[in-house]
C-alpha cells in the first residue's frame, strides 16, 4: 500500500526472513521474538511493524499522528542515533517525527507530544515509565513497544528489559488497550 511504499523506498524485495514474518508484522498486532543474525534484516521487520501502527491511525489517508507513539528499544545510545536516522528519513515522507531519547538527549513535554517515534535506551525508559513519575498521557498512547538486542536479558542490564516488558505488560491488562511487544535479537539457543 501507499505508506509502506513510502517507508520501504528503492526497496525491491524483501529477503527469506522478512518475507516469512510479513503477513504477521505486517498484517497484525501479535507480538514477535525475531532471532535472526546480524545483517539478517531485523531492522526492516521492525520498519514493517512501525509501518502498521502506522496504518492502523491512518483514516482516509490522513494520518492522525496524536492518537499513537512507538518507542523503540535499543540498549546503546550509538544505535539510538543511527536508528534515530535510519528512521526519520525514511518516514520524513510521512509526516512521521522521530526523536532520540537517552541519557544524553532531553525532550520537552512539547517535543514528546508532537514526536511519534521515541528511540531510547532501556534505562531512559524505564525512567519515563516508572509509577508516579511517568508521563501517563504520554505512556497511555504508545501502541508499540520494540525491544533491539533483547538478548541482552540475559545480562546485567537484564532486569531493566525485563521491568518494561512487566510494565507494559501490566499496562495492557489494566488499560485493556493493545501495545504490540516486538523483540529483535541476534539468534538465540534458549528462545
Amino acid at each position: 500500500d501507499e505508506i509502506g511504499q513510502i517507508a520501504f523506498k528503492g526497496i525491491k524485495e524483501l529477503n527469506r526472513i522478512q518475507t516469512v514474518v510479513y503477513p504477521t508484522a505486517y498484517h497484525s498486532n501479535e507480538n514477535l521474538l525475531i532471532c535472526a543474525p546480524t545483517g539478517a534484516g531485523k531492522t526492516n521487520i521492525a520498519m514493517l511493524t512501525i509501518v502498521n501502527s502506522i496504518r492502523a491511525h491512518t483514516d482516509q489517508g490522513m494520518i492522525h499522528r496524536d492518537q499513537f507513539k512507538i518507542v523503540y528499544v535499543a540498549p546503546m545510545k550509538a544505535l539510538a542515533a543511527e536508528m534515530t536516522a535510519n528512521f526519520s528519513k525514511r518516514l520524513k515522507p510521512l509526516g512521521i517525527l522521530v526523536r532520540e531519547l537517552t541519557g544524553d538527549m532531553q525532550l520537552t513535554k512539547t517535543e514528546m507530544h508532537e514526536t511519534q517515534i521515541l528511540v531510547t535506551t532501556p534505562e531512559k525508559w524505564d525512567v519515563v515509565t516508572r509509577k508516579g513519575t511517568g508521563d501517563v498521557s504520554l505512556i497511555s498512547l504508545v501502541k508499540l513497544l520494540i525491544i533491539d538486542e533483547v538478548h541482552i536479558l540475559h545480562g546485567e542490564r537484564g532486569p531493566v528489559i525485563e521491568a518494561l516488558v512487566a510494565r507494559t505488560l501490566r499496562l495492557v491488562e489494566s488499560s485493556q488497550s493493545m501495545i504490540r511487544i516486538v523483540g529483535l535479537s541476534a539468534t538465540l539457543p534458549n528462545y
